[in-house]
């Protein structure tokens, strides 16, 4: 595994690696290498399971939903 186990950031510190792993995907997407594309796979499942774990009850926009865009005609 590369990077700080999820588990051991606190709330802020796992906020910004979620924000920056998801602000590099796209550039990780079209430019990276096979491997670090996995990488930043692993990564990012790491830091959402994370993040989902802590907060299994987060609001949810209910514009976010398939009841939500079917509403809106998507």
């Amino acid at each position: 595994m590369s990077g700080v186990d999820p588990k051991s950031l606190d709330d802020k510190e796992l906020l910004k690696e979620l924000e920056t792993i998801h602000r590099t995907r796209h550039d990780t997407l079209l430019h990276g290498s096979d491997d670090a594309l996995r990488a930043h796979d692993v990564r990012t499942a790491q830091l959402e399971g994370e993040y989902l774990r802590r907060y299994p009850r987060r609001p949810v926009a209910g514009g976010r939903t398939r009841d939500g865009a079917r509403a809106r005609g998507e």
